[in-house]
């Protein structure tokens, strides 16, 4: 029961990381700058985490020139997928920005684990898994129906809407480049013969990226003096504090309960943490009342993530 109390919990508390990286966003402009701190903050936590346990940081050099290219790559999945949900939150809202990953990541991990891509179990497309997916696609149409009607209300334009549903569809990209991550942290896991410096080579590699992006892209970090000198609220800095904490007690679960079980409930808690984000507009972000047939798509969603992960 314990497991269970804190995979909904800590699913939950994950959902606000989004809604927090948004708001930093706002006080240091570029995307990429404050995923480039959320990836820093993160990577400084999980070394705090290794050196505190006395489990030694270095990897053997062996390992670099055994093994494949892509089992360090991870890392940048997760750094574009971060990105990606920073600019996704202010026009699509917490609830959108978190499903549609899920839908990407869950129909990702299909195909990864049917053809056994990175090394991953492989797990056939059955009868069960169709119907989750089915399951699947029914949930999110409703629950993104209600914001259609309200468009129309409201004389939304056509190029408008496309663009909505374009963002959509970039939702759903970041969450299979999320599901990319996973299967990749995965095996290097197996053989780190660690899950936790398998996150910390993870943060490295996107924190390492996104600073090379913003020197690209901004040409310049002084916005972070900026932030801090318009006094951004303590709470903006702490998104990957989550995303590390996130990963730490998914590896407790899967001990515990299994992936399954980790998954589909890890899931329920990101989606009823999105609710109450948009419900009650929590750190700053939008106040957006969610309707029952918005929930009522939700609860489908879990059900299809519920056949696919568990059957």
């Amino acid at each position: 029961m314990f497991a269970i109390f804190i995979a909904i919990t800590f699913g939950a508390v994950f959902a606000g990381q989004t809604a927090i990286n948004s708001q930093l966003r706002r006080f240091v402009v570029s995307p990429f700058l404050a995923s480039t701190i959320s990836f820093f903050v993160g990577l400084v936590f999980l070394t705090i985490l290794l050196l505190v346990s006395g489990l030694p940081i270095g990897i053997p050099l062996e390992l670099f020139l055994t093994q494949p290219v892509y089992i360090w790559l991870g890392g940048i999945c997760g750094a574009i997928a971060l990105t990606v949900n920073i600019l996704l939150f202010p026009k699509l809202g917490s609830v959108q920005t978190t499903i549609m990953p899920i839908l990407g990541m869950t129909l990702m991990s299909m195909v990864i684990d049917n053809y056994g891509w990175f090394k991953s179990m492989q797990h056939s497309f059955g009868l069960n898994r169709g119907i989750g997916v089915v399951l699947l696609l029914i949930g999110v149409f409703l629950a993104v129906a209600q914001r259609e009607s309200k468009f129309h209300r409201s004389q939304i334009t056509r190029k408008k809407l496309f663009v909505q549903w374009l963002w959509r569809l970039v939702g759903v990209l970041a969450g299979m480049l999320l599901a990319v991550q996973f299967a990749i942290n995965g095996e290097l896991g197996k053989v780190l013969q660690s899950s936790t410096h398998a996150a910390l080579v993870s943060f490295l590699v996107g924190t390492t990226m996104l600073i090379i992006m913003v020197g690209i892209m901004d040409r310049s970090y002084a916005n972070i003096k900026k932030a801090i000198r318009e006094s951004a609220p303590w709470w903006v800095w702490i998104g990957g504090i989550l995303g590390g904490l996130y990963i730490l007690i998914n590896v407790y679960l899967v001990e515990q309960i299994g992936t399954g079980q980790t998954v589909v409930l890890v899931l329920f808690g990101q989606i009823a943490g999105s609710l109450l984000v948009e419900q009650f507009g929590l750190f700053r972000s939008y106040k957006n009342q969610i309707m029952p047939v918005q929930i009522l798509g939700l609860i489908i969603m879990i059900a299809g993530v519920f056949l696919i992960r568990i059957f």
